[in-house]
Protein backbone atom coordinates (compact mmCIF):
# COMPACT_ATOMS: atom_id res chain seq x y z
CA UNK A 1 0.00 0.00 0.00
CA UNK A 2 1.02 3.62 -0.48
CA UNK A 3 2.41 5.03 2.74
CA UNK A 4 -0.16 7.15 4.57
CA UNK A 5 0.76 10.12 6.71
CA UNK A 6 -1.33 11.86 9.34
CA UNK A 7 -4.10 13.83 7.61
CA UNK A 8 -3.78 17.54 7.17
CA UNK A 9 -5.61 19.39 9.91
CA UNK A 10 -8.05 16.58 10.72
CA UNK A 11 -8.94 15.67 14.28
CA UNK A 12 -7.67 12.36 15.63
CA UNK A 13 -10.14 9.55 15.32
CA UNK A 14 -11.56 10.13 11.84
CA UNK A 15 -11.62 7.29 9.42
CA UNK A 16 -11.02 3.57 9.58
CA UNK A 17 -8.97 1.10 7.59
CA UNK A 18 -10.65 -0.09 4.39
CA UNK A 19 -9.86 -3.13 2.26
CA UNK A 20 -7.37 -2.34 -0.49
CA UNK A 21 -9.30 -1.53 -3.70
CA UNK A 22 -9.00 -3.80 -6.71
CA UNK A 23 -6.46 -2.76 -9.34
CA UNK A 24 -7.92 -1.02 -12.39
CA UNK A 25 -6.89 -1.87 -15.94
CA UNK A 26 -6.80 1.50 -17.73
CA UNK A 27 -7.28 -0.23 -21.08
CA UNK A 28 -4.40 1.35 -23.01
CA UNK A 29 -2.55 -1.18 -25.19
CA UNK A 30 1.00 0.17 -24.96
CA UNK A 31 3.77 -1.07 -27.26
CA UNK A 32 6.61 -2.43 -25.12
CA UNK A 33 9.63 -0.75 -26.64
CA UNK A 34 11.47 2.52 -27.16
CA UNK A 35 10.41 5.35 -29.42
CA UNK A 36 12.64 5.89 -32.47
CA UNK A 37 15.95 7.56 -31.59
CA UNK A 38 15.50 10.41 -34.06
CA UNK A 39 12.29 11.31 -32.23
CA UNK A 40 13.76 11.03 -28.73
CA UNK A 41 16.76 13.12 -29.79
CA UNK A 42 14.34 15.92 -30.66
CA UNK A 43 12.54 15.44 -27.35
CA UNK A 44 15.83 15.62 -25.46
CA UNK A 45 16.72 18.88 -27.22
CA UNK A 46 13.34 20.44 -26.41
CA UNK A 47 13.70 19.41 -22.76
CA UNK A 48 17.19 20.89 -22.50
CA UNK A 49 15.97 24.13 -24.09
CA UNK A 50 13.21 24.43 -21.48
CA UNK A 51 15.67 23.66 -18.67
CA UNK A 52 17.97 26.44 -19.85
CA UNK A 53 15.05 28.87 -20.12
CA UNK A 54 14.03 28.41 -16.48
CA UNK A 55 17.44 27.77 -14.90
CA UNK A 56 16.68 24.15 -13.99
CA UNK A 57 19.57 21.76 -13.41
CA UNK A 58 17.44 18.70 -14.05
CA UNK A 59 14.26 17.32 -15.55
CA UNK A 60 12.37 14.04 -15.77
CA UNK A 61 10.27 13.23 -18.81
CA UNK A 62 7.91 10.39 -19.69
CA UNK A 63 6.36 10.10 -23.15
CA UNK A 64 4.17 7.05 -23.81
CA UNK A 65 2.79 6.48 -27.31
CA UNK A 66 0.58 3.36 -27.34
CA UNK A 67 1.13 2.51 -31.02
CA UNK A 68 4.85 3.28 -31.13
CA UNK A 69 6.80 3.06 -27.85
CA UNK A 70 8.01 5.03 -24.83
CA UNK A 71 10.71 7.48 -23.80
CA UNK A 72 11.42 7.89 -20.09
CA UNK A 73 14.49 9.91 -19.21
CA UNK A 74 16.27 11.81 -16.49
CA UNK A 75 18.03 14.86 -17.93
CA UNK A 76 20.75 16.84 -16.19
CA UNK A 77 21.52 16.67 -12.48
CA UNK A 78 19.55 16.64 -9.25
CA UNK A 79 20.72 20.07 -8.09
CA UNK A 80 23.76 21.99 -9.29
CA UNK A 81 26.73 19.62 -9.17
CA UNK A 82 24.50 16.83 -7.89
CA UNK A 83 24.03 13.26 -9.11
CA UNK A 84 22.55 12.44 -12.50
CA UNK A 85 18.77 12.59 -12.48
CA UNK A 86 17.16 9.16 -12.05
CA UNK A 87 13.77 8.89 -13.82
CA UNK A 88 12.41 7.04 -10.77
CA UNK A 89 12.97 10.03 -8.47
CA UNK A 90 9.94 11.47 -6.70
CA UNK A 91 8.84 15.10 -6.61
CA UNK A 92 5.86 17.26 -5.72
CA UNK A 93 3.12 16.70 -8.27
CA UNK A 94 1.94 20.26 -7.56
CA UNK A 95 -1.31 21.16 -9.39
CA UNK A 96 -1.94 17.61 -10.61
CA UNK A 97 -3.15 17.23 -7.01
CA UNK A 98 -6.20 19.31 -7.96
CA UNK A 99 -7.38 16.69 -10.41
CA UNK A 100 -6.86 14.06 -7.71
CA UNK A 101 -8.93 16.03 -5.19
CA UNK A 102 -11.71 16.15 -7.78
CA UNK A 103 -11.28 12.39 -8.26
CA UNK A 104 -12.17 11.94 -4.61
CA UNK A 105 -15.17 14.25 -5.03
CA UNK A 106 -16.50 12.27 -7.99
CA UNK A 107 -15.83 8.97 -6.20
CA UNK A 108 -17.89 10.16 -3.24
CA UNK A 109 -20.62 11.37 -5.61
CA UNK A 110 -20.74 7.91 -7.18
CA UNK A 111 -20.92 6.41 -3.69
CA UNK A 112 -23.81 8.71 -2.75
CA UNK A 113 -21.92 10.45 0.04
CA UNK A 114 -22.07 13.92 -1.55
CA UNK A 115 -23.55 15.65 -4.60
CA UNK A 116 -21.91 18.16 -6.92
CA UNK A 117 -24.56 20.78 -6.18
CA UNK A 118 -24.25 20.40 -2.40
CA UNK A 119 -23.34 23.61 -0.61
CA UNK A 120 -20.18 23.92 1.46
CA UNK A 121 -22.43 24.75 4.40
CA UNK A 122 -23.93 21.25 4.38
CA UNK A 123 -20.62 19.86 5.65
CA UNK A 124 -18.75 22.66 7.40
CA UNK A 125 -20.29 25.58 9.25
CA UNK A 126 -17.07 27.59 9.58
CA UNK A 127 -17.58 29.51 6.34
CA UNK A 128 -21.12 31.00 6.35
CA UNK A 129 -20.20 33.70 3.81
CA UNK A 130 -19.36 30.96 1.31
CA UNK A 131 -22.59 28.98 1.77
CA UNK A 132 -23.64 29.78 -1.81
CA UNK A 133 -20.63 27.92 -3.27
CA UNK A 134 -21.13 24.30 -4.32
CA UNK A 135 -18.70 21.40 -4.26
CA UNK A 136 -18.81 21.24 -8.04
CA UNK A 137 -17.81 24.90 -8.29
CA UNK A 138 -14.83 24.29 -6.00
CA UNK A 139 -13.70 21.44 -8.25
CA UNK A 140 -14.28 23.39 -11.46
CA UNK A 141 -12.48 26.43 -10.00
CA UNK A 142 -15.47 28.67 -10.72
CA UNK A 143 -15.99 29.66 -7.07
CA UNK A 144 -14.56 33.17 -7.38
CA UNK A 145 -12.32 32.60 -4.34
CA UNK A 146 -8.93 34.26 -4.35
CA UNK A 147 -5.77 32.20 -3.94
CA UNK A 148 -3.74 32.05 -0.74
CA UNK A 149 -0.20 31.31 -1.93
CA UNK A 150 0.65 34.87 -2.89
CA UNK A 151 -0.18 36.07 0.62
CA UNK A 152 2.27 33.65 2.27
CA UNK A 153 4.86 33.23 -0.48
CA UNK A 154 7.73 35.07 1.22
CA UNK A 155 7.20 33.05 4.41
CA UNK A 156 7.12 29.83 2.39
CA UNK A 157 10.51 30.64 0.89
CA UNK A 158 11.94 31.68 4.26
CA UNK A 159 10.68 28.66 6.25
CA UNK A 160 10.05 25.80 3.82
CA UNK A 161 10.04 23.27 6.67
CA UNK A 162 6.94 24.81 8.28
CA UNK A 163 3.79 22.69 8.46
CA UNK A 164 0.66 24.63 7.47
CA UNK A 165 -2.88 23.90 8.62
CA UNK A 166 -5.33 23.74 5.69
CA UNK A 167 -7.80 25.99 7.50
CA UNK A 168 -5.08 28.60 7.88
CA UNK A 169 -4.42 28.46 4.14
CA UNK A 170 -8.12 28.85 3.39
CA UNK A 171 -8.33 31.84 5.73
CA UNK A 172 -5.74 33.72 3.67
CA UNK A 173 -7.81 33.18 0.55
CA UNK A 174 -11.13 34.08 2.16
CA UNK A 175 -9.60 37.22 3.62
CA UNK A 176 -9.78 38.76 0.15
CA UNK A 177 -12.96 39.84 -1.69
CA UNK A 178 -14.33 37.38 -4.22
CA UNK A 179 -13.18 37.92 -7.78
CA UNK A 180 -16.65 37.10 -9.15
CA UNK A 181 -19.89 35.38 -8.25
CA UNK A 182 -19.79 31.56 -8.04
CA UNK A 183 -20.24 29.89 -11.40
CA UNK A 184 -19.60 33.02 -13.48
CA UNK A 185 -16.30 31.93 -15.03
CA UNK A 186 -13.11 29.95 -14.54
CA UNK A 187 -10.16 31.22 -12.50
CA UNK A 188 -7.62 29.00 -10.74
CA UNK A 189 -8.07 29.04 -6.95
CA UNK A 190 -5.79 27.05 -4.68
CA UNK A 191 -8.05 28.17 -1.83
CA UNK A 192 -11.00 26.42 -3.45
CA UNK A 193 -9.24 23.06 -3.70
CA UNK A 194 -7.95 23.17 -0.12
CA UNK A 195 -11.48 24.04 1.03
CA UNK A 196 -12.84 21.15 -1.04
CA UNK A 197 -10.36 18.84 0.69
CA UNK A 198 -11.64 19.97 4.09
CA UNK A 199 -15.23 19.34 3.01
CA UNK A 200 -14.46 15.87 1.63
CA UNK A 201 -12.71 14.84 4.83
CA UNK A 202 -15.75 15.90 6.83
CA UNK A 203 -18.27 14.30 4.47
CA UNK A 204 -16.44 10.95 4.36
CA UNK A 205 -15.29 11.10 7.99
CA UNK A 206 -11.89 10.03 6.67
CA UNK A 207 -8.51 11.81 6.42
CA UNK A 208 -7.83 13.17 2.95
CA UNK A 209 -4.59 11.24 2.50
CA UNK A 210 -6.51 8.01 3.08
CA UNK A 211 -9.15 9.07 0.55
CA UNK A 212 -6.37 9.66 -1.98
CA UNK A 213 -4.99 6.20 -1.23
CA UNK A 214 -8.39 4.54 -1.58
CA UNK A 215 -9.70 6.25 -4.69
CA UNK A 216 -6.62 7.47 -6.58
CA UNK A 217 -3.32 5.76 -5.74
CA UNK A 218 -4.13 2.16 -4.83
CA UNK A 219 -6.54 1.35 -7.69
CA UNK A 220 -3.89 2.43 -10.21
CA UNK A 221 -0.91 0.85 -8.43
CA UNK A 222 0.71 4.25 -7.84
CA UNK A 223 3.18 2.96 -5.25
CA UNK A 224 5.46 6.02 -5.38
CA UNK A 225 2.61 8.44 -4.66
CA UNK A 226 1.23 9.90 -1.45
CA UNK A 227 -0.37 13.00 0.05
CA UNK A 228 1.96 13.71 2.97
CA UNK A 229 1.97 16.54 5.47
CA UNK A 230 5.77 16.62 5.33
CA UNK A 231 8.14 16.22 2.38
CA UNK A 232 7.24 12.68 1.33
CA UNK A 233 9.48 9.69 0.78
CA UNK A 234 11.52 8.07 -1.94
CA UNK A 235 14.66 9.24 -3.69
CA UNK A 236 13.63 12.87 -4.17
CA UNK A 237 14.60 15.05 -7.11
CA UNK A 238 16.26 18.13 -5.64
CA UNK A 239 14.15 21.22 -6.33
CA UNK A 240 15.10 24.90 -6.26
CA UNK A 241 13.81 28.45 -6.57
CA UNK A 242 16.10 31.04 -8.12
CA UNK A 243 16.90 33.94 -5.80
CA UNK A 244 16.60 37.56 -6.94
CA UNK A 245 19.59 39.66 -7.89
CA UNK A 246 20.08 43.32 -7.01
CA UNK A 247 17.88 44.29 -9.96
CA UNK A 248 15.03 42.15 -8.64
CA UNK A 249 15.28 39.71 -11.54
CA UNK A 250 16.10 36.03 -11.19
CA UNK A 251 19.75 35.34 -10.43
CA UNK A 252 20.29 32.22 -12.50
CA UNK A 253 23.50 31.44 -10.62
CA UNK A 254 21.81 31.43 -7.19
CA UNK A 255 19.30 28.59 -6.80
CA UNK A 256 17.75 28.25 -3.34
CA UNK A 257 17.17 24.63 -2.29
CA UNK A 258 13.43 24.02 -1.78
CA UNK A 259 13.52 20.21 -1.73
CA UNK A 260 12.37 20.12 1.90
CA UNK A 261 9.35 22.37 1.40
CA UNK A 262 6.51 20.55 3.15
CA UNK A 263 3.57 19.36 1.11
CA UNK A 264 1.27 21.00 3.65
CA UNK A 265 1.65 24.33 1.85
CA UNK A 266 -0.03 22.75 -1.17
CA UNK A 267 -2.43 20.43 0.66
CA UNK A 268 -5.41 19.42 -1.52
CA UNK A 269 -4.36 21.97 -4.15
CA UNK A 270 -0.74 20.97 -4.74
CA UNK A 271 0.56 18.66 -2.01
CA UNK A 272 0.78 15.22 -3.64
CA UNK A 273 4.16 13.56 -4.15
CA UNK A 274 4.65 11.24 -7.12
CA UNK A 275 6.91 9.99 -9.93
CA UNK A 276 6.65 10.29 -13.71
CA UNK A 277 5.75 6.60 -13.98
CA UNK A 278 2.87 7.03 -11.55
CA UNK A 279 1.68 10.27 -13.13
CA UNK A 280 1.75 8.72 -16.60
CA UNK A 281 -0.53 5.94 -15.38
CA UNK A 282 -2.68 8.46 -13.56
CA UNK A 283 -3.21 10.95 -16.36
CA UNK A 284 -3.98 8.14 -18.81
CA UNK A 285 -6.67 6.79 -16.50
CA UNK A 286 -8.07 10.30 -16.08
CA UNK A 287 -8.13 11.03 -19.81
CA UNK A 288 -9.67 7.75 -21.01
CA UNK A 289 -12.13 7.53 -18.10
CA UNK A 290 -10.91 4.23 -16.68
CA UNK A 291 -12.17 4.58 -13.08
CA UNK A 292 -15.75 3.72 -11.98
CA UNK A 293 -16.38 7.34 -11.02
CA UNK A 294 -15.10 8.86 -14.29
CA UNK A 295 -18.16 10.40 -15.95
CA UNK A 296 -18.55 12.52 -19.11
CA UNK A 297 -20.14 15.30 -17.05
CA UNK A 298 -16.83 16.06 -15.38
CA UNK A 299 -15.08 17.20 -18.57
CA UNK A 300 -18.10 18.30 -20.62
CA UNK A 301 -18.93 21.97 -21.27
CA UNK A 302 -15.48 23.13 -20.19
CA UNK A 303 -14.92 26.85 -19.64
CA UNK A 304 -12.43 29.00 -21.57
CA UNK A 305 -9.21 29.43 -19.60
CA UNK A 306 -8.99 33.10 -20.57
CA UNK A 307 -10.23 35.42 -23.30
CA UNK A 308 -6.66 35.73 -24.57
CA UNK A 309 -6.27 31.96 -25.05
CA UNK A 310 -7.43 29.79 -27.98
CA UNK A 311 -10.96 28.40 -27.75
CA UNK A 312 -9.58 24.86 -27.54
CA UNK A 313 -7.75 25.66 -24.28
CA UNK A 314 -10.37 25.07 -21.58
CA UNK A 315 -10.78 23.90 -17.98
CA UNK A 316 -13.22 21.82 -15.95
CA UNK A 317 -13.29 19.13 -13.30
CA UNK A 318 -9.89 20.00 -11.84
CA UNK A 319 -8.27 19.62 -15.27
CA UNK A 320 -7.11 21.63 -18.24
CA UNK A 321 -8.02 20.54 -21.74
CA UNK A 322 -5.81 21.35 -24.71
CA UNK A 323 -7.89 20.12 -27.62
CA UNK A 324 -7.96 16.31 -27.09
CA UNK A 325 -5.40 16.39 -24.27
CA UNK A 326 -6.54 16.33 -20.64
CA UNK A 327 -4.34 17.01 -17.62
CA UNK A 328 -2.94 19.59 -15.25
CA UNK A 329 0.12 21.78 -14.80
CA UNK A 330 1.52 24.22 -12.27
CA UNK A 331 4.27 24.83 -9.75
CA UNK A 332 5.27 25.18 -6.12
CA UNK A 333 8.67 26.43 -4.97
CA UNK A 334 11.06 23.75 -6.21
CA UNK A 335 9.21 22.21 -9.14
CA UNK A 336 7.06 22.87 -12.17
CA UNK A 337 5.09 19.92 -13.52
CA UNK A 338 2.79 19.14 -16.43
CA UNK A 339 0.92 15.89 -17.12
CA UNK A 340 -1.41 15.40 -20.09
CA UNK A 341 -2.93 12.47 -21.98
CA UNK A 342 -5.03 12.09 -25.10
CA UNK A 343 -8.66 11.14 -24.48
CA UNK A 344 -8.93 8.86 -27.52
CA UNK A 345 -5.58 7.05 -27.66
CA UNK A 346 -4.15 7.32 -24.14
CA UNK A 347 -0.92 8.90 -25.43
CA UNK A 348 0.64 10.61 -22.41
CA UNK A 349 3.33 13.15 -21.59
CA UNK A 350 4.66 14.00 -18.12
CA UNK A 351 7.40 16.54 -17.44
CA UNK A 352 8.98 17.95 -14.29
CA UNK A 353 11.59 20.72 -14.20
CA UNK A 354 13.43 21.26 -10.92
CA UNK A 355 13.22 25.05 -10.65
CA UNK A 356 10.00 27.04 -10.31
CA UNK A 357 10.97 30.73 -10.55
CA UNK A 358 9.67 31.05 -14.12
CA UNK A 359 6.05 30.71 -15.20
CA UNK A 360 4.71 27.16 -15.02
CA UNK A 361 3.47 27.72 -18.56
CA UNK A 362 6.94 26.53 -19.54
CA UNK A 363 6.12 23.03 -18.27
CA UNK A 364 2.79 23.05 -20.11
CA UNK A 365 4.33 24.26 -23.36
CA UNK A 366 7.13 21.70 -23.16
CA UNK A 367 4.60 18.92 -22.55
CA UNK A 368 2.54 20.06 -25.52
CA UNK A 369 5.64 20.26 -27.72
CA UNK A 370 6.49 16.68 -26.80
CA UNK A 371 2.88 15.67 -27.45
CA UNK A 372 3.07 17.22 -30.93
CA UNK A 373 6.13 15.10 -31.71
CA UNK A 374 4.64 11.99 -30.11
CA UNK A 375 1.41 12.31 -32.09
CA UNK A 376 3.41 11.79 -35.29
CA UNK A 377 5.38 8.78 -34.02
CA UNK A 378 5.49 5.92 -36.53
CA UNK A 379 3.59 2.75 -35.79
CA UNK A 380 5.50 -0.26 -34.50
CA UNK A 381 5.28 -3.55 -36.38
CA UNK A 382 1.74 -4.86 -36.35
CA UNK A 383 0.26 -1.58 -35.13
CA UNK A 384 -1.53 1.31 -36.83
CA UNK A 385 -0.92 4.97 -36.07
CA UNK A 386 -4.15 6.92 -35.46
CA UNK A 387 -5.05 10.17 -37.17
CA UNK A 388 -4.20 12.46 -34.28
CA UNK A 389 -3.86 16.14 -35.11
CA UNK A 390 -3.18 18.75 -32.44
CA UNK A 391 -3.84 22.46 -33.14
CA UNK A 392 -0.27 23.58 -32.55
CA UNK A 393 3.26 22.94 -33.77
CA UNK A 394 6.54 22.44 -31.97
CA UNK A 395 7.78 25.68 -33.52
CA UNK A 396 4.81 27.85 -32.52
CA UNK A 397 4.98 26.67 -28.92
CA UNK A 398 8.75 27.16 -28.93
CA UNK A 399 8.28 30.84 -29.70
CA UNK A 400 5.77 31.15 -26.87
CA UNK A 401 8.04 29.28 -24.45
CA UNK A 402 10.94 31.58 -25.27
CA UNK A 403 8.82 34.48 -24.07
CA UNK A 404 8.80 32.99 -20.56
CA UNK A 405 12.58 32.45 -20.41
CA UNK A 406 14.36 33.98 -17.41
CA UNK A 407 17.79 32.41 -17.94
CA UNK A 408 20.07 31.49 -20.83
CA UNK A 409 21.31 33.59 -23.72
Amino acid sequence: MVAAVTALGLAIGLGACSPEPARIDIGVDQVDGALPSDLTDQMQTLTETAMTAVGASGAIVSVSVPWSGQWVAGVGTSGEGGPKVDPAMTFKAVNVTRAMTCDVLYALVEKGTVALDDSIAEYVDSYPAESDITLGELCDSTSGLHGYLGAIFKRVLATPERTWNPRELVAYGLGQPRAFEPGARFAESDTGYVLLGIVLERAANTPLNELFDEYVFQPLGMTSSSLPAGVGGGDRLKGSYLASGEDGKADCSAPTDMTDLTSSVGAAAAGAVSSVADLSTYVRALAVGARPYDVEQRLADARPVADSQPTWFTAKGGTYQGDSLVGQYGSLPGYMVAAFADRETGMSVVVVLNDSRASSNVARLLAWQLAALASKAPAADGRTAPELGLPWTVESLGEELAGYAICGE
